[in-house]
């Protein structure tokens, strides 16, 4: 038998919000006085953003460190507004994390960096609040998905059963990690598919 979950997990990008990468590489390109393309070299091409997301820099660490491959001044604060610049929260989800509220227990686990956990409300506010003290980003466990120890430490930090937990992904590879984590899982494919697998866990009423 399939246990109730206790908690529902969500990714964040493109999942609860729309992600627009290229808006995120000219906004802060033109906030630190550079062309797109060194950011996009310095900061993705070079690895720079996927060490931050293992955890081998801190917030003002990943600024620090972009800072010096580009040669010029690099403020956290840009690289959030560059980042809240990019993000579209989905309607839709943002109706049924309301109506999810007080109902389970709400988290995230996104494959991001410090810069993004430290600085969600300014990053996403619609979902602070929902989501206050449960953001969890693979840098905290030195792990991506779809590693499975990246779920398990995940729940662990949760103190809740992979089992009571329902995790929701726009990736198959990562909703399949969950999976083998011990979780129930779905690829996300719309706020209607979570709405409906919610209601036959009986987390939401049909």
């Amino acid at each position: 038998m399939i246990a109730t979950p206790a908690c529902v997990l969500f990714d964040l990008d493109h999942t609860l919000s729309d992600y627009d990468h290229d808006l995120r590489v000219r906004v802060l390109a033109q906030r630190v006085g550079v062309t797109p393309e060194r950011i996009e070299a310095e900061l993705f091409a070079s690895g720079l953003e996927r060490d931050c997301d293992r955890g081998l820099y801190s917030t003002q660490g990943q600024a620090d460190e972009l800072a010096r491959r580009l040669g010029v001044a690099v403020t956290v604060e840009d690289c959030v507004i560059a980042r809240a610049t990019s993000m579209t929260p989905f309607p839709q989800m943002i109706e049924l994390v309301r109506e999810l509220s007080g109902r389970v227990t709400l988290a995230i686990l996104t494959n991001n960096g410090f810069l993004v956990r430290d600085n969600f409300a300014a990053i996403c506010p619609v979902y602070a609040e929902a989501f206050a003290g449960r953001f969890h980003c693979s840098a905290e466990f030195g792990s991506l998905k779809p590693d499975p120890a990246t779920y398990v430490a995940c729940a662990n930090k949760l103190g809740i059963a992979p089992d009571r937990i329902f995790f929701s992904d726009d990736m198959a590879a990562n909703a399949d990690g969950a999976r083998v984590a011990g979780m129930q899982a779905q690829q996300y494919q719309g706020a209607s598919r979570v709405r409906a697998a919610l209601v036959e866990n009986g987390l939401l009423a049909s």
